[in-house]
């Protein structure tokens, strides 16, 4: 068949063949159009000879460079990679957007590009995060190829990659019509030098980013820092050398303060105001500032394997005996996006632990150790998800890896059970520390979505199954325990989602509510408000403005809530009601059912993360105390502590921390600091404000070990966060400010370690 000549030369001259851009020489290719910007084609030499041309941003909301074919489009391989040669004029850190566009479908990476030599900036054509790889955040950048062990990548010798990790969008790469550069609103003109930009097959570069970045101890291989160690020898010495501390004063047996006035002595911990201020008292009746360590556990450092074995440089230590097989697939925010979540992984943490302590009872020499720690560090309790084995108040003589007993910790060999005797043997007063309980609610009882659910939907307590669940589920806490002083209280549930994303995310509770059908007994119970609010339904539809002929239409499915306006001011107020109603049917049938189980101890509210006002005041009604989950650099920047002054409810933060990414971890969690050093002084900001409140009773460190490089199993937070390493050795700067603090705020002797 023959093929019209026209045709041919028509296919030929709208594409532009050959797989190279050079805006250095663009001859009669290229295209360079500057907005906000400027594109000086002056020939520059870098240091190795290679050829470029100066781009400068002037200051603008968005001053770009658009590279473009003369005639036609680019043709691409599909899933390929974009490699641009690059150099950061500038002596500071700039910010480089690349975007390429074929029509109008676009394809967006953001980077951070040093200062330094020429680099190679690549963009996989196809999108892409670190969770497409099972963690939170990705490697830092640039890193150099020649310490790479990556095939599918040719390479010169030392040559930097900078890869765009995270990239939105879709392109059609056979057609590419243009690519822009830009920065972010830069405050004053930042020079760039570029040059050749080139298409390649496949996504080397970007699985080159991930490969071989996790050593046999879990530590990321491309980088120094002062705790991280090289070998065995190594690791159990930094590992086992002893907390240096004083011994502390000015405390009694379970911590309370002994230098301040004395308060009500129950025998149990409890709330009560002295002095303008809330305190927690302990049971012999002083005041007791709750200094407490989340995630004190051997069972932390878990991370999968199983489907990107190349990022582990060891895959003895990978796929060794402290593996195992897990599964965190579910329909919870936590897990969108999330590629590796379940399959075959690795305890880092408890692999390293191991090779510090030897053989022996592993699990309670670990316990000694780091009771040994938290005491020396002038904590005084136990917070969330620590082990269980911590607390069962019963005695453990096991022979530990050093050759001597085990003091008596408060510990039980049979970690994750409370069912102790009473009877059984207690510890003496220095080897315990208070500690608290989670009481977890689960079962079929109906549920509500708020749109966030990022640990799941709403529990709808209105469902007579969930009281029976909360039984339950407070027999089980509370067994075993019930009558031990050295408990501080329980938590119950963990950061609900009590409210949506987005300036409307108060009103999501509600909303989501209404938007169920006539068998959800949140729904039943938000209509029977509404019916003795408004009374009949024509009266109810004016004042939401909506159309609605019998109440039956309200109660369909199909019913859509209208958004809170100024023209209908009932519908927040009546939306206000609900939420007040909801939060009160939680707090008060957890706290009837607490009371009934356990009248000694503390109920401890909710650890509230993503909150209305109305959940507050129900909290504050029904707990004891209120306990709020905030990242933010002091406690009233996280929630309103005026309104808790009203309230005059003490408040516990149960959750914050400070983290940087300069020992190994890529994250730096959720309120992140410039270094190591700015972490201490941060966690003292925090402390001393929360004490200076005159409602809050303590405030819980978020977490005691370091996250995984490669994710953590349940989400792949990977975060620099944590009192100690991934290998157990303690961050010694970071603990050192911390004492200092704790010495300050929670009595005993000052100074620190």
């Amino acid at each position: 068949m023959r093929t019209p000549i026209a045709f041919l030369l028509a296919t030929f001259t709208a594409t532009a063949i050959g797989h190279a851009v050079d805006p250095v020489h663009p001859a009669g290719a290229l295209n360079v159009a500057a907005t906000d910007a400027t594109f000086d084609p002056t020939v520059r030499k870098a240091a190795g000879g290679e050829e470029l041309v100066a781009v400068t941003f002037k200051p603008a909301a968005k001053p770009s460079l658009v590279l473009s074919p003369k005639r036609g489009t680019w043709a691409w391989p599909a899933g390929g990679t974009l490699r641009l040669r690059v150099q950061n004029g500038m002596p500071w850190p700039v910010t480089l957007i690349v975007d390429v566009a074929s029509g109008s479908k676009h394809l967006t990476g953001t980077v951070g590009l040093p200062p330094g030599p020429l680099m190679t900036l690549s963009l996989p054509l196809h999108a892409t995060s670190p969770r497409a790889f099972g963690m939170q955040v990705g490697p830092p950048m640039p890193f150099s190829l020649a310490a790479v062990a990556a095939p599918a990548v040719e390479t010169r010798s030392g040559d930097l990659r900078l890869v765009a990790t995270a990239v939105d969008g879709a392109v059609d790469a056979q057609a590419v019509s243009t690519v822009t550069l830009s920065m972010p609103s830069p405050g004053a003109p930042q020079t760039i030098l570029i040059g050749r930009l080139d298409d390649v097959p496949g996504d080397g570069d970007l699985r080159a980013a991930y490969t071989g970045i996790v050593d046999r101890y879990g530590q990321y291989t491309r980088a120094s820092w002062p705790e991280k160690v090289a070998d065995d020898a190594s690791l159990k010495a930094r590992a086992n050398e002893a907390p240096a501390a004083t011994k502390p004063t000015n405390l009694d047996r379970f911590g309370g303060r002994t230098d301040l006035p004395a308060m009500q002595a129950t025998g149990w911990f409890h709330t009560q105001k002295q002095g303008g201020r809330w305190w927690l008292v302990s049971p012999e009746g002083h005041a007791f500032f709750s200094l407490g360590v989340n995630a004190v556990n051997l069972t932390d450092g878990r991370t999968y394997v199983q489907g990107r074995e190349f990022m582990f440089a060891d895959p003895a230590a990978a796929n060794g005996k402290f593996g195992g097989e897990g599964d965190s697939r579910s329909d919870q925010g936590s897990q969108r996006d999330n590629a590796m979540n379940h399959g075959r992984w690795w305890d880092v943490y408890a692999n390293n632990v191991a090779r510090s302590l030897g053989d022996g009872d592993v699990r309670a020499a670990w316990r000694e150790r780091t009771i040994d720690r938290l005491k020396a560090w002038r904590f005084n309790t136990l917070g969330n998800w620590s082990d269980p084995a911590f607390s069962v108040g019963a005695a453990s003589a096991a022979i530990d890896a050093r050759g001597k007993p085990a003091r008596c910790r408060g510990i039980a060999d049979t970690a994750g059970s409370h069912n102790v005797s009473p009877g059984a043997a207690t510890c003496a007063d220095e080897s315990r520390i208070a500690y608290t309980v989670p009481i977890l609610i689960t079962g079929d009882f109906n549920s509500v979505s708020t749109g966030f659910d990022y640990w799941g939907r709403m529990p709808d307590p209105f469902d007579p199954r969930f009281a029976a669940a909360t039984r339950a589920a407070v027999a089980k806490a509370t067994k075993g325990v019930r009558d031990d002083p050295w408990l501080l209280g329980y938590f119950a549930d963990n950061e609900l989602a009590w409210a949506g994303t987005g300036p409307q995310g108060r009103w999501a509770l509600a909303t989501g509510t209404l938007r169920q059908g006539a068998d959800s007994p949140a729904k039943q119970a938000f209509l029977d408000y509404l019916k003795k609010t408004h009374g009949d339904v024509a009266r109810f539809a004016a004042a939401w403005g909506v159309q609605a002929n019998s109440w039956d239409q309200v109660a369909a499915n199909s019913f859509q809530p209208p958004i809170p306006n100024e023209a209908h001011p009932a519908i927040a107020a009546d939306y206000i009601a609900f939420l007040k109603l909801y939060a009160g049917q939680y707090f008060r049938t957890v706290a009837e059912t607490l009371k009934k189980a356990d009248p000694h101890h503390l109920f401890l509210g909710g650890r509230l993360a993503v909150r209305t006002p109305e959940v507050e005041e129900a909290s504050a009604t029904y707990a004891d105390v209120t306990s709020i989950n905030t990242y933010t650099d002091v406690p009233e920047h996280g929630f309103d502590v005026a309104a808790f002054r009203k309230l005059d409810k003490p408040v516990l933060i149960t959750e914050f921390h400070f983290g940087s990414a300069d020992r190994g971890p890529f994250g730096s969690g959720v309120a992140a600091v410039a270094n190591e050093e700015e972490r201490g002084k941060a966690y003292a900001r925090f402390v001393d404000a929360a004490a200076a409140s005159g409602v809050v009773v303590g405030t819980h460190w978020f977490q005691y070990v370091d996250q995984p490089v490669t994710g953590r199993i349940l989400d792949g937070e990977n975060a620099h966060i944590g009192l100690v390493g991934i290998t157990d050795i303690p961050f010694e700067g970071f603990t050192r400010a911390v004492t200092e603090t704790n010495a300050r705020i929670g009595g005993g002797s000052g100074g620190g370690r």
